[in-house]
């Protein structure tokens, strides 16, 4: 299958040709530090497409997603994964290229779904009832299916506690032919007040250095 070298990552100022989604921008804050896409190139894997939460000032909360409440998480998973696959479309020329029959959807966090882990903590210290649908979307598995349904992707659901982890998984599936494709999407809330929810996505396909070991 044909792949696009990492240059085919939209730049940072470039317009978005799907109305929909807006152009990327990079915050202030986030220019000091290497994105997703930089570290993924680093580990020798190709960057198909990149989005990420925020890209915008008009980035203040990610679109809401039926089943999923009280908490910026999996909202913000489900729309970089939006915004990553619809920019690999727009870049895509080749029909047969765009149709990948494998895709695999790995959710990488450090700390899970803060919010939700606080509503629950908070409920059972007050005896309040607490809804099933927390239950189930504490667990990252289940934003990454929901991706997957939503998007049509075919392949492994992956969660994982790390980047890195997320990063040596993708690269595994790809070299093992378990997947052709895999979505990354790293998510991490707010830990402390002074600080923001991100999130990001990338696209990801055999690099160089998955080639070079396929071959040994």
């Amino acid at each position: 299958m044909p792949l696009h070298t990492p240059s085919a990552v939209m730049p940072a100022e470039a317009t978005d040709p799907v109305g929909d989604v807006p152009p990327v921008r990079i915050l202030p804050s986030q220019t000091s530090a290497t994105t997703l896409a930089d570290r993924a190139q680093a580990a020798g894997l190709a960057v198909l497409a990149a989005s990420a939460w925020p890209e915008s000032p008009a980035d203040t909360a990610p679109p809401a997603v039926a089943g999923f409440v009280n908490s910026s998480f999996s909202p913000m998973a489900a729309e970089v994964a939006r915004r990553c696959l619809h920019r690999r479309a727009t870049i895509t020329t080749n029909a047969a290229e765009a149709a990948s029959p494998c895709t695999a959807v790995i959710i990488a966090s450090a700390l899970g779904d803060l919010a939700s882990a606080r509503h629950v903590a908070q409920a059972v210290d007050a005896g309040v009832r607490i809804g099933p649908l927390l239950f189930f979307q504490c667990v990252p598995n289940a934003v990454a299916g929901h991706v997957a349904a939503q998007l049509g992707l075919v392949g492994p659901v992956i969660s994982v506690g790390d980047e890195r982890s997320g990063l040596d998984a993708a690269g595994l599936l790809i070299e093992d032919a378990d997947a052709d494709q895999v979505l990354l999407i790293r998510v991490e809330q707010a830990a402390a007040a002074h600080d923001r929810d991100r999130a990001e996505a990338v696209l990801l396909a055999a690099g160089a250095a998955t080639h070079e070991r396929s071959r040994t």
